[in-house]
């Protein structure tokens, strides 16, 4: 038997001040996620999850966090993502539940030209909330090659291009696969970006890029344009940070929209 040992958490708080989200952060757990090709990809999660505290309890239970998440048997998912809130929200007695989780996608890209096969990695989050309904947002972070066309326009040879950083944030009407914000992403910005390049694939992206000169603000209003025609998307924040080659600062630019 265990020794019977005092649980402050519990006590009365009398400051009266309620706490908005309380909880754990810096999880490490195997998921898997939806793939449009293979049906499931198995990866890992970096789990931020939380609820609500009423003002006169002091603290929360932590280690509930944990044996709620081991105790799940379905096996973590974003399909059920729903499920491991509902469970912690219910032991917790809260009225509101929310987990972030973040994970690397891996997608097979072909090169341009010499259609050499290679891995590649793109960052990924998923936020879902519960509180009187359910809000859900999916994330993908991609990288692209964007050329500055104010560099062209005023030098004799070449322009200084850049890795940028290219992020979609979705809440849907219908699914939408990672894939697909991937490839929307990777369309916006002067070239795309692979993990594998031979010497004809190198000359392909360094051209391509040089027609196609983009401002951060190019690539968001572009994004901006296509992801208001999208049907399956009802609110949308597309951003772009470009990773500057050339200056001591990077350069943003970001649009939130909410569709009718």
């Amino acid at each position: 038997m265990f020794e019977r040992l005092p649980d402050i958490q519990n006590r009365i708080d009398g400051r009266n001040i309620p706490i908005d989200q309380v909880g754990v952060s810096g999880i490490r757990l195997p998921i898997t996620v939806l793939d449009k090709e293979r049906g499931v990809q198995h990866t890992i999660g970096e789990f931020h999850i939380t609820v609500d505290l009423q003002r006169n309890i002091k603290g929360t239970h932590m280690s509930r966090f944990i044996e709620e998440i081991n105790n799940f048997r379905e096996g973590l998912s974003t399909r059920n993502i729903g499920n491991l809130a509902e469970n912690i929200r219910k032991r917790f007695d809260a009225k509101s539940v929310s987990i972030f989780v973040s994970f690397p996608f891996f997608k097979i890209k072909v090169a341009p030209v010499s259609k050499v096969p290679s891995l590649m990695e793109y960052n990924c989050k998923l936020y879902f909330s519960r509180r009187k309904k359910d809000d859900i947002v999916i994330q993908v972070d991609v990288p692209v090659t964007t050329l500055c066309p104010c560099s062209k326009e005023i030098s004799r040879y070449g322009a200084h291009n850049q890795r940028t950083i290219v992020s979609i944030a979705v809440r849907y009407k219908k699914f939408i696969w990672i894939e697909e914000l991937i490839k929307l992403a990777e369309s916006a910005g002067s070239c795309e970006i692979y993990s594998l390049l031979k010497r004809v694939d190198e000359k392909y992206v360094t051209e391509k890029a040089y027609r196609n000169p983009m401002f951060v603000e190019d690539v968001v209003r572009k994004l901006s344009e296509r992801l208001s025609k999208n049907e399956k998307v009802k609110w949308f924040m597309v951003r772009a940070e470009s990773i500057e080659s050339i200056h001591n600062h990077n350069a943003f630019a970001c649009i939130v929209k909410r569709k009718r």
